[in-house]
């Protein structure tokens, strides 16, 4: 009996640092988006696994007034046009993804995936399509879009986006690609940063290619029809 009590020992303490482990993956994003209603969050998960991958890192913070209204609006308008309306999961759009999905003539041709899951995807989780992501995703982005204001949520998200390859935040990708602080980017030059949001490695808003410079066109023509404010981003 002595024997056998022995050799269950190691497979229980692996059990054990098991359950450890799976508690702080668990209890990480929680806490620190208590943390980063307050401060700004210094790095965030695509960076490091960037960095690794030979990446360089290059940010700089900046509050929401230091940035120019037209991008909030241009990357809302592209990414996520019901934004200041749902919880942080646009149900509305994942009910049609669904249908598309089950819908056996056609590929799905369109995606939910929310600033609050985005955000939820840079600062604590990693790229790709594997749905295992989207299922953890979707309960940190309505946490998260529990415990911040729309304001901070936006705010956190246009600092921690990559907008080319190892360029993260407004502040930093408009001195990347025009020379210039966030707060004097113009609505065209906001339009074409949301345009290269889905591909910041191969799309660069500097030199637009045709492709990027007809996606910045339609975003500015949903601009215009937003109206001249969005109420879920006021103080």
């Amino acid at each position: 009996m002595r024997r056998g009590f022995r050799s269950r020992l190691p497979k229980n303490r692996w059990l054990r640092w098991a359950t450890y482990v799976v508690g702080f993956l668990v209890a990480w994003p929680i806490v620190m988006t208590l943390v980063y209603a307050v401060v700004p969050p210094p790095f965030s998960n695509i960076m490091l696994l960037r960095a690794l991958s030979g990446n360089g890192i290059d940010k700089q913070w900046v509050s929401l007034d230091d940035i120019s209204p037209a991008l909030p609006r241009a990357v809302i308008s592209s990414e996520d046009a019901r934004f200041c309306q749902h919880n942080g999961v646009d149900w509305i759009e994942f009910q049609g993804v669904i249908e598309d999905a089950m819908d056996k003539d056609e590929a799905p041709v369109r995606g939910a995936s929310t600033i609050p899951m985005q955000t939820a995807k840079n600062l604590f989780l990693w790229d790709g399509r594997l749905a295992i992501r989207k299922l953890i995703e979707m309960p940190l982005a309505l946490w998260m879009d529990f415990v911040w204001s729309k304001r901070r949520m936006i705010e956190i998200y246009l600092n921690v986006v990559e907008w080319a390859p190892g360029v993260y935040g407004a502040e930093a990708a408009a001195q990347h690609h025009f020379r210039k602080s966030a707060k004097k980017l113009t609505k065209k030059e906001a339009a074409l940063l949301a345009a290269v949001l889905p591909n910041p490695i191969k799309r660069n808003a500097g030199k637009p290619s045709k492709g990027v410079r007809g996606v910045a066109n339609r975003i500015l023509v949903r601009m215009a029809g937003m109206g001249p404010y969005l109420t879920c981003l006021e103080r």
